[in-house]
């Protein structure tokens, strides 16, 4: 199985202050790993360090993506070879009608009117992006802006946050689209999936977990037995199997 995603001895600083300490991870084409950790233990600063944002320094270490060195690399290269991003918490573009970003990120207006219909999305298209939208809107404007940018290897940051019951098996079930979880043989889609609650899990299936604690990973394994035990032990049972 080919690499897509490597991550080697990553230290990050934000703000002068050191956050990521000699992270390690690789993600194989076709796989979804998902990352649990405790608020403020650094997972959305490895997302924006991972897409390339500024404010996120690399002091040590290495990323890789398709075997390329994309450390230094500017976010809008970084996007350009397949790395798309869901926010926690994505801003509201105001001026810019949902149906114009669709078409910039499919860079087909056509493809992006079909994909907010099959969603029944249509209704948005000439809103501004986010603007006045609820939080499960939020989640589905975000995750129709990736599947019209169609990227090789995508970033969610807590998708699950925000969305009622209702609305998390429409997002999950656009998260099996963008990561061809219908597909069985000759995946290609990679993820990478932050979860705080974990509910995500019962809308997509992750091939593996890694536990995130002061910047730091401290286990990985089988997600669905990781996440039982936080739910049982709590985060203080991980910090004991530092790896």
């Amino acid at each position: 199985m080919d690499v897509m995603l490597k991550i080697e001895d990553l230290w990050v600083d934000v703000q002068g202050k050191e956050v990521l300490k000699g992270i390690n991870m690789e993600i194989g084409q076709g796989e979804t790993h998902c990352l649990f950790g405790r608020n403020g233990s650094g997972k959305t600063t490895l997302l924006m360090t991972l897409m390339g944002f500024d404010g996120y320094r690399v002091k040590h270490g290495r990323i890789t993506f398709k075997g390329e060195d994309i450390t230094e690399m500017p976010l809008h290269e970084r996007a350009r070879r397949g790395i798309g991003m869901a926010f926690q918490r994505p801003p509201t573009l105001r001026g810019v009608k949902l149906r114009n970003m669709l078409a910039l990120a499919a860079g087909d207006p056509d493809k992006g009117r079909e994909l907010a219909t099959f969603y029944g999305f249509e209704n948005f298209l000439d809103r501004e992006v986010n603007h006045g939208f609820s939080g499960g809107e939020i989640k589905k404007s975000e995750l129709l802006q990736l599947l019209a940018q169609n990227p090789d290897f995508t970033l969610l940051d807590e998708p699950e946050s925000g969305v009622d019951v209702e609305n998390l098996n429409i997002i999950g079930d656009m998260i099996r689209k963008l990561l061809q979880k219908d597909i069985h043989r000759g995946r290609k889609k990679s993820g990478l999936i932050i979860t705080h609650t974990g509910f995500i899990l019962n809308y997509v299936t992750a091939d593996k977990g890694h536990v995130m604690l002061n910047g730091q990973i401290y286990c990985q394994g089988n997600p669905l037995e990781i996440f039982e035990g936080i739910q049982k032990y709590g985060y203080q049972e991980c910090a004991k199997c530092r790896l």
